[in-house]
């Protein structure tokens, strides 16, 4: 009776064998998807431990100094400074440590080809810088790239804030990347300056007042059909 008993069982282990293995394949892709999404969300909304950053206006959450979790944050940047390595994506900086990115300050002087998605721009002696999470941004023209810089004295209380960019809602019909979407975007701003010489980071975008309303239509539609041209959808 025993063995009996015995070999019904084994049938029903080996049916159920390939099962456990799709749970536990179906359990591991459920977590990178929720690991993807809790990142994401930085950017948009509150989330467990992320401060709130109203300086400037800029009214943007955060992951604390020290946070830390697996992988490397999807569509970073690598940036190489001093002999260091870090990530750079959504306004935030990360070193690596072992299989860990962990939330550090932006190292000064390290240089980024595009700012943080969510910026505010400030004015300060005349010169326009770019703050994202305690982060000054200065453009410099050598390297045509942006530069951490420390933040100017008193631009706490003399500093102006420009308004903030127009911006235009995208799609990526071609499967385009956070980071190729963020340099597309950039790129196509840049496009847009040029064509129009309208500039939605400065005071009246930089032309005259009376031409503000007519030029930023012209920006807006140059800057969709750049962005048409790299295979977007533009709203």
């Amino acid at each position: 009776m025993k063995t009996h008993a015995i070999s019904t069982l084994r049938p029903v282990e080996a049916w159920m064998r390939p099962m456990l293995g799709l749970l536990v394949i179906a359990a591991a892709v459920l977590l990178s998807l929720g690991a993807q999404a809790e990142e994401r969300r930085g950017a948009r909304g509150p989330d467990r431990g992320m401060h709130f950053d109203d300086r400037f206006g800029h009214n943007r959450y955060y992951r604390p100094r020290g946070y830390s979790y697996h992988g490397v944050p999807h569509g970073a940047y690598q940036i190489h400074h001093h002999g260091g390595t870090y990530w750079y994506h959504g306004g935030q900086w990360y070193r690596p440590h072992g299989g860990l990115s962990i939330v550090v300050g932006a190292p000064l002087g390290a240089f980024v080809p595009v700012l943080p998605p969510y910026y505010s721009t400030v004015w300060w002696g005349g010169v326009p810088y770019y703050y994202a999470d305690d982060t000054y941004y200065l453009w410099n023209s050598g390297v045509r790239k942006y530069e951490v810089v420390n933040a100017p004295a008193n631009i706490g209380t003399t500093g102006s804030v420009a308004p903030v960019p127009e911006e235009l809602f995208i799609y990526p019909k071609d499967g385009q990347s956070e980071q190729q979407q963020e340099h597309d975007k950039y790129e196509c701003h840049r496009f847009a300056v040029r064509e129009t010489g309208y500039d939605p980071t400065l005071p009246n975008g930089g032309v005259a007042p009376e031409a503000v309303t007519n030029q930023r239509s012209n920006y807006l539609r140059a800057q969709a059909a750049c962005l048409e041209g790299r295979g977007y959808t533009v709203r």
